[in-house]
């Protein structure tokens, strides 16, 4: 008997049915002798720094470096009756192999193998290695499965790349928020995406604006414009010179164009076109893809590929057709996949790029939630425009002269739409006002002249660097620290196309990033942070430097622990040299709000903070979250007045509760049940009359 093991319990359930495991158990599927069970993501996490020793609940530098000798790890806070299901069931003596199914990559072998070594399981291990939920994809992959040896490197670069952002995280964040009286969450990715927000807010307050002009001719109905002119005097005297004088068409260049179409999707280009066309964040799109993954519409989104490999060219011809008889893409021209276009074996690597699957056919693609579909026709659209023709243009330039100046015209005329049109109706179907090209000019001959021009000036002003949106803050992520990295590394920029959404989201709830509009902005912390800390931990070439040797790790040619070894010198050398911040500096993160109350522990002050009223002393463990599990299980968040008046009398009366249970509203008064453990209680009073 096979026990598969996949990530997801979604992910379970389609590859139980794929197989024909569908007799349904307490945390398990099971038939056709095999059992199919999940994890919930990290069921096994490294454990927490207080967990080696009691001093380390309290942040004190006379405690750094901590550097855990060997690792620890533990089972995640609420997952403890999932791991205890996979364990049991790993040890049934019916049980002979177990199957990792989980994701097909780093991340998803390192949560396997952790959940195999806490269970103490010895028994053999087959790898299910999947880019596509399709039952096809399924079944070829559980015939063509291999030993989990063959992953053994693999997994050792998943471990080290775990290990070594605990070390570095864990002691630079204490360190720093210790010298800094202040919580300062430092990553080796997160922290250099802050520093390029931070460095483009500056670029932008420090840019000024400068004027310049163009001086423009008006010939048969359309305008010749000079060169930028940065003086308005030299416009003039050319506005001057022009004045009068006949035009003459001095060239007349025509260039036949075309515009490939362009690669299929991975996530970071899936999330960057979604936030710039659809205005959804990394996450929300990465979101949305997963789900409609799970309902098998599309292929694996976690890929950072944008090719397809040859074994694929038949089924995507199949998927092309069928995409392109779903509204609004029935609407196109008829077309001639070229699927040669999208398929390129050496540059596919851990997945193949994002595509729909067969199943669109037999779906109601209106049914779909709103985000969901509009994700999903957007990632039928760039199948079929990474298939379809070139588009063919025409540009003309032309130049003219007068009183010794040039001007020059620019045209551009559609010769074919190509791709374009596939692109144009998927704008159309979201009524997005869809930009014009340069237009059609008159014709034109060398030698024509022209009389009486009209000679104008216009004045336009430098414009500052933009700040980042979330699409454009991918890319730059994407691009970062590459003159940095070998051209043979496996992953380059910060971050993952799987982990770079969840990045910005952590900068923006622990209070350095904003967003405004659709903008992303480093708050005053975020800009304080970056100034503090050293230039290696807020460069990409950090991530460059271990994302080289992780990928050695993985392919065998370097050891795991001169890897470590090395990370933990670094941390010590942090530590040694980062021990004293001057009183001046101490200032910094000074949090300059009103006092919310005293803490009931230690008498410190309470501030409010971005997720929660919390004492200001770092050692202190009192907090009040926000959205504590006792406030949004009532459709509550806990309040600054309610907060000041647990502090201030141990109890705030609430209107407006809401009984999960009974499905009704009511008013009680909340008391403050501080028994000095991690997390704070509450308990409820009603009044006599309810």
């Amino acid at each position: 008997m096979k026990l598969i093991i996949a990530e997801k319990p979604s992910v379970a359930k389609t590859i139980a049915s794929a197989l024909g495991a569908t007799s349904r158990a307490d945390g398990f599927y099971e038939g056709s002798g095999l059992i199919v069970s999940w994890c919930i993501g990290h069921l096994v996490s490294p454990m927490d720094a207080s967990g080696y020793d009691e001093r380390y609940k309290k942040w004190r530098y006379k405690d750094l470096p901590i550097l855990p000798e060997p690792f620890w790890y533990v089972i995640s806070p609420g997952k403890e009756k999932a791991f205890d299901n996979l364990c049991a069931l790993m040890h049934r003596t019916d049980v002979d192999t177990i199957v990792n199914a989980c994701d097909a990559g780093r991340e998803g072998e390192l949560i396997f193998r952790l959940v195999y070594e806490m269970a103490e399981c010895h028994k053999p291990v087959q790898r299910l290695w999947i880019s596509s939920m399709e039952d096809s994809a399924i079944r070829e992959g559980f015939a063509n499965m291999r030993p989990s040896v063959e992953y053994d490197n693999l997994y050792q670069s998943a471990l080290c790349r775990q290990k070594a952002d605990w070390l570095v995280g864990i002691n630079a964040t204490r360190l720093f928020s210790v010298l800094y009286h202040h919580t300062l969450n430092v990553g080796r990715v997160q922290t250099p995406t802050l520093a390029m927000l931070v460095e483009r807010d500056k670029q932008i307050s420090d840019f000024k604006k400068e004027k310049y002009f163009h001086v423009r001719l008006q010939i048969n109905g359309t305008e010749a414009v000079s060169e930028k002119i940065s003086s308005y005097e030299d416009a003039q005297a050319i506005q001057s010179t022009c004045a009068g004088k006949p035009v003459e068409c001095i060239s007349v260049k025509k260039e036949a164009k075309r515009e490939q179409p362009p690669k299929l999707y991975d996530l970071t280009t899936l999330q960057r076109e979604a936030n710039r066309i659809l205005g959804y964040t990394a996450k929300q799109t990465l979101d949305y893809a997963q789900s409609i993954y799970e309902k098998k519409l599309i292929t694996y989104p976690r890929t950072d590929s944008r090719y397809l490999t040859s074994d694929m060219s038949e089924t995507a011809s199949c998927v092309i057709h069928a995409a392109a008889k779903i509204p609004p893409f029935d609407k196109c021209s008829k077309f001639y996949p070229l699927v040669e276009l999208m398929v390129s074996d050496e540059n596919v690597t851990d997945h193949h790029a994002i595509v729909p699957t067969m199943i669109i056919e037999k779906t109601d693609i209106k049914s779909l939630p709103v985000g969901e579909r509009n994700l999903l026709l957007m990632i039928c659209c760039r199948l079929l425009c990474a298939s379809a023709d070139p588009r063919e243009y025409e540009t003309t330039t032309v130049l003219f002269d007068c009183g010794g100046h040039t001007f020059s015209i620019n045209g551009k005329r559609i010769l074919s739409e190509g791709w374009h049109e596939i692109n144009r109706l998927f704008r159309n179907f979201l009524k997005e006002k869809q930009k014009e090209d340069v237009g059609v000019i008159p014709d034109f001959a060398e030698g024509q002249t022209f009389d009486d021009i009209e000679v104008s000036i216009t004045e336009y002003f430098t414009s500052p660097p933009k700040a980042y949106t979330e699409d454009t803050l991918l890319s730059a992520m994407e691009r970062a620290g590459a003159e940095d990295s070998p051209a043979d590394a496996e992953r380059k920029g910060l971050g993952t196309s799987a982990t770079r959404a969840s990045i910005i989201e952590k900068l923006i709830s622990s209070g350095f990033v904003e967003r405004k509009g659709t903008s992303l902005l480093p708050t005053k912390a975020g800009v304080n942070l970056i100034s503090v800390l050293p230039e290696h931990l807020t460069s990409p070439k950090l991530t460059a430097d271990w994302e080289h040797r992780l990928s050695e790790i993985s392919t065998g040619v370097a050891e795991p622990s001169a890897f470590i070894s090395d990370i933990c010198t670094m941390v010590k050398e942090l530590v040694g040299t980062h021990s004293y911040v001057s009183e001046e500096g101490q200032k910094l993160f000074a949090l300059g709000k009103e006092i919310i109350g005293a803490c009931p522990r230690c008498g410190n002050p309470v501030y409010e903070r971005t997720k929660n009223f919390s004492c200001a002393d770092r050692s202190c463990s009192f907090v009040l979250w926000k959205d504590d599990r006792f406030w949004t299980s009532r459709k509550k968040l806990l309040t600054k007045k309610m907060a000041a008046e647990l502090l201030e009398h141990g109890c705030t009366f609430v209107k407006d509760m809401w009984s999960e249970k009974k499905g009704t509203s009511y008013d009680a008064t909340v008391i403050l049940d501080d028994t000095g453990d991690k997390y704070v209680n509450f308990k409820l009073q009603f009044s006599q009359e309810q």
